[in-house]
């Protein structure tokens, strides 16, 4: 594909499909490449780096000062520390007797013991479950915590820290459970330091217990969400987690030219971090810098600081993370230079992001470089590993998606006005942990698994170019009229007219007789939009004339192009409440969940259609 601008070289591993066609309107669509072999176990690749690079630094996060806070020094672990250190851990889970049936579960963000415990658990064969830190520490309840005890019946749980973790622990674990802690105790409680796992000498049980494992072998459990159940317990497997790292290889062959570096905050209890970032790095040989800042106010300068100092080779991040970088790049030239020096490749996943992002980032890449950084996407979930489709040329626009992952097929099945894709491949989860009817109803009868997304083709007359994102079935709804709602398009389409004042939206009006908006602000925007002080309260904000007129203009202008009640936005109103983790109105990586939302706040939207809302808005043209 011919490309308008310059950008530095990136070379796109899938850039040709073939689609053939079925019953029903029913199309097939795979990448023209085929899958090549790949190793049957993550813990080949392991051992392979261990043994040809022992000295390259697998992974790295600051060290902690006295008080807690994140020091200016680094504390590297090496491919062989790394191996050595896993075999230890490997000896004493097998000396518990752990197995699928009482895997380990993990409390903790991301840190080297999290991950070096990961590492023991994938040598002894033993299943691992990294578990949302905020089950633990935001929720009051444990409710979520609960379910994921009771779907997986832990022999181990392990936790970073007995302060921060010590009340869910105390409530949910059951008191024959052995925990393993690495900082601070449990009131009432014994506990074993995690010391003791590393300091268990390895023995030839170990080499047994890596022989024992094959592909089949469950590595680990990840949770799904739960946006509109309780989280389901995705089985990854050695072969679907070696076969989804194989296709990234091939879609993204910058994977092959030089070790990769990250920097990267995303968790590892989603797939993002833990299955494709964190398998990345292992896969390829790379090094990951923890990066224990978030893309919101209070850790984005953590973020910041770390790019300042480690240059990325690839670089990941959700649209709100580079949101804050783009901004920051304007004025920080220190974080412009380091941050673009090696970067061959930026992705984004979890929510649309704006085209005002986009150019700043470009913007900054051409002065600081001459030439742009390309910015990729795609679509894959926790049941594909995560990786499924992925971009083919550089020319990238907000909801492309691409082309399937060699080895990977996609069917293309009409669906309510849509098109519904379903994925089939060696990267697919066999299923859902002791979920056997959950399970049976996510595959159809070809062995696809029903994701539940819909798609449209970039360009129908070239199949090549792939295919874009045209939202969740499940949260397109019906008007009272009987007309359906299309929120994936419509929903890009509020965020994009109203950046840099829009972070997110959630459309409302099922069953009702027109579409409205509740809008999750970008607070700092509109504040300085607003023209009031910093100490103004959020409300007050909101409800300043200057951005009163600024949403009213956008309601306006968006109402002047609709075509119907299915995509005109009657109503309008702006949440002074940012969007809840504790309630799952927000997941880890920072996404939305619409339907917690509604849920949520239910009252909210009733009095918004009702017409009781203060300061809630209708188009005046």
């Amino acid at each position: 594909m011919t490309t308008t601008h310059r950008y530095r070289a990136l070379n796109f591993g899938v850039t040709r499909g073939v689609v053939s066609e079925g019953a029903q309107g029913v199309q097939y669509l795979r990448a023209e490449q085929a899958l090549e072999p790949f190793v049957p176990r993550m813990t080949d690749r392991l051992i392979h780096w261990a043994q040809s690079v022992p000295e390259r630094s697998w992974m790295a996060q600051r060290v902690r000062r006295a008080d807690g806070s994140s020091g200016d020094e680094w504390r590297h672990i090496t491919y062989a520390q790394a191996l050595a250190s896993a075999r230890n851990i490997a000896q004493a889970l097998l000396a518990r007797g752990l197995d699928a049936e009482r895997p380990v579960l993990i409390l903790s963000e991301n840190d080297l013991n999290h991950a070096l415990l990961a590492l023991g658990c994938m040598l002894a064969g033993v299943p691992w479950s990294p578990v949302s830190p905020a089950y633990s520490t935001i929720s009051t309840d444990y409710s979520k915590l609960r379910h994921v005890h009771d779907t997986l019946t832990p022999g181990l749980v392990f936790a970073s820290n007995g302060t921060r973790y010590g009340k869910a622990i105390q409530a949910i674990i059951p008191a024959d459970v052995e925990v393993v802690l690495v900082q601070g105790s449990l009131e009432g409680r014994a506990s074993t330091p995690f010391a003791t796992l590393l300091d268990t000498a390895a023995t030839d049980a170990v080499d047994a217990a890596i022989a024992a494992t094959g592909p089949d072998t469950i590595v680990k459990f990840l949770f799904t969400s739960g946006s509109t159940k309780l989280p389901k317990a995705v089985i990854n497997t050695q072969s679907m987690w070696c076969a989804n790292q194989q296709q990234m290889r091939q879609s993204m062959p910058v994977l092959t030219e030089t070790p990769p570096v990250l920097v990267d905050w995303l968790p590892w209890n989603h797939t993002f971090g833990g299955n494709h970032n964190f398998g990345l790095v292992l896969y390829n040989g790379g090094t990951l810098y923890i990066d224990e800042g978030k893309p919101v106010p209070a850790l984005i300068g953590e973020t910041l600081r770390n790019l300042r100092e480690v240059a990325p080779t690839v670089y990941f991040n959700v649209p709100t993370g580079f949101e804050a970088i783009a901004a920051a790049m304007q004025t920080d030239l220190v974080l412009r230079q380091n941050f673009l020096s090696q970067v061959r490749m930026f992705f984004y996943a979890g929510a649309s992001l704006a085209q005002p992002v986009w150019d700043s980032l470009f913007a900054s890449a051409e002065a600081q470089i001459g030439e742009r950084i390309v910015m990729t996407s795609g679509l894959g979930m926790t049941e594909s590993g995560p990786f499924g489709i992925f971009s083919t040329n550089p020319e990238v626009r907000a909801g492309d998606l691409g082309l399937p992952a060699p080895g990977m097929e996609l069917k293309l099945v009409p669906s309510e006005g849509k098109t519904e894709v379903r994925y089939r491949g060696p990267n697919i989860t066999p299923g859902y942990w002791r979920a056997a009817q959950e399970t049976a109803a996510h595959f159809d009868a070809d062995g696809f698994f029903k994701t539940g997304d819909a798609v449209q083709w970039i360009d129908a007359s070239n199949v090549h170019l792939g295919l874009r994102f045209d939202g969740r079935i499940a949260e397109d709804f019906k008007l009272a009229t009987g007309t359906f709602v299309s929120v994936g398009p419509l929903r890009a389409k509020i965020i994009a007219a109203g950046a840099p004042y829009v972070q997110d939206v959630v459309l409302t009006g099922l069953d009702m007789h027109e579409v409205g908006a509740m809008v999750f602000p970008q607070v700092a925007a509109c504040r300085a939009l607003s023209g009031l002080p910093a100490s103004a309260a959020v409300p007050e904000v909101l409800a300043s004339a200057p951005v009163q007129a600024y949403f009213q203009n956008l309601l306006n202008t968006l109402a002047a192009t609709a075509t119907g009640s299915a995509n005109r936005i009657a109503r309008l109103c702006l949440l002074d409440q940012a969007a809840s983790l504790d309630l799952g109105e927000i997941t880890d990586k920072g996404s939305i969940n619409q339907r917690a939302v509604l849920t949520q706040r239910k009252a909210t939207v009733l009095a918004l259609h009702a017409g009781a809302l203060p300061h809630a808005l209708q188009p005046t043209v």
